[in-house]
């Protein structure tokens, strides 16, 4: 079979808050082929990221997405690593082909899943997929005091692993920080697994980021996040030397499998994050987690959004025993709440696992997000090259 129609969907919020909080909009992806349907979502601004999959060439590495993907055929794994390859090549300075990529990757597996009547993670050839601990994912409140509420809360919802992030973490002073770093562990209990995520705060600052390390250290959290960005390797490593019993994450902001490498190797992590919604897909997150493995670094999921982003960010490593946190995200928007029909619950001893049905197992409720589908049109020279396609069956 060949694609025969790759569709963009500009869903969103009514209103779009200042917050860290990426499940206020999305990309949904519909990929059709030989009768069948496939869905996928980008971890990545709406507008910009249809405008990748339609925009005129600039030149020969900077064509629109869709030029590589509609009419190439789909009917095994290697086919999918075809299109890829050619993404990367057609569109290499076209720099939001990496979302679209994603987006549109995810809805290959997930198709090619449904048309084989199998799973994405067999596809990827694991023979199984193994629990995740979902870790419940939320932003640090304004205070140390709505801190402490927020993690009282998640350990009467009976989480056994918490992640506090973003919000007015690291914007202020030290003495803030650690602060909201006891609260989150009063408030989780003292045999909950904490993990604490500075969302790029310090950009590269290593001296102001080690100034929170010792109350990490005596809160006995698992990792701290993101204290830079993903290119700052050196600031990384630097602080994974300084940082003693609390592990390094990151990758998250990696759009490629190459900038997973290098974070995996020059970094210090001890744990890899990876968003299958903008590194490009399945196909990437699952090069990059097999890399990790090879190299001893505990890969996780990057997670902020849907259910089906859920899925797809699980398959690409369901079949790792070693490698059981993920993400789980239990603060998202009404949007992101909605997007699928189903969702991927915990089960009683509070782990969680991929679909078993076939592609990603989990569809869009296509009735419940006409009330979020943003209506867009795209011209040049008076040539409409996008206008959004109607979100039914």
């Amino acid at each position: 079979m060949r694609i025969e129609r790759v569709e963009f969907f500009y869903l969103s919020m009514p209103v779009i808050e200042n917050v860290g909080d990426g499940s206020q909009d999305a990309v949904l992806v519909r990929v059709e082929a030989g009768g069948q349907t496939g869905w996928g979502e980008c971890e990545a601004a709406p507008l910009p990221t249809i405008a990748a999959l339609v925009c005129p060439p600039s030149h020969s590495a900077c064509r629109p997405v869709q030029e590589s993907v509609v009419g190439a055929k789909l009917e095994s794994p290697s086919d999918i690593a075809n299109i890829h390859a050619a993404v990367r090549r057609n569109s290499l300075d076209l720099l939001q082909a990496d979302h679209a990529l994603s987006g549109i990757d995810m809805a290959l597996w997930d198709l090619l899943g449904r048309a084989r009547g199998e799973p994405v993670y067999k596809l990827l050839g694991d023979k199984r997929a193994y629990p995740k601990l979902p870790y419940a994912s939320v932003l640090f409140g304004e205070t140390p005091q709505e801190t402490l509420a927020k993690a009282q809360g998640i350990r009467k919802e009976k989480y056994r692993a918490a992640k506090f992030g973003w919000g007015p973490f690291g914007k202020s002073t030290a003495q803030f920080d650690r602060d909201q770093i006891h609260a989150a562990r009063e408030g989780l209990g003292s045999d909950g697994i904490l993990l604490v995520d500075a969302g790029t705060v310090w950009e590269d600052n290593v001296e102001r980021a080690a100034q929170v390390l010792e109350a990490l250290n005596v809160v006995n959290a698992t990792w701290l996040e993101e204290p830079f960005v993903s290119g700052a390797l050196s600031a990384y490593k630097k602080l994974s030397a300084l940082s003693g019993r609390v592990k390094l994450a990151g990758g998250e902001g990696c759009h490629n499998f190459h900038m997973a490498a290098q974070m995996i190797d020059y970094a210090g992590l001890g744990y890899v994050q990876i968003d299958a919604g903008r590194i490009g897909g399945i196909s990437a997150a699952r090069q990059a987690a097999e890399y990790a493995r090879e190299r001893g670094v505990t890969y996780v999921n990057h997670t902020f959004t849907s259910h089906l982003a859920l899925s797809a960010s699980l398959q690409a490593y369901a079949g790792f025993e070693r490698d059981e946190i993920c993400e789980y995200p239990v603060e998202s928007k009404p949007l992101a709440q909605e997007l699928t029909a189903g969702r991927i619950e915990r089960r009683a001893d509070g782990t969680i696992s991929v679909p078993d049905s076939p592609g990603l197992g989990l569809v869009p409720d296509l009735k419940a997000l006409q009330k979020y589908l943003v209506d867009v049109e795209i011209k040049v020279h008076g040539k409409t090259l996008y206008k959004t396609p109607p979100l039914k069956a």
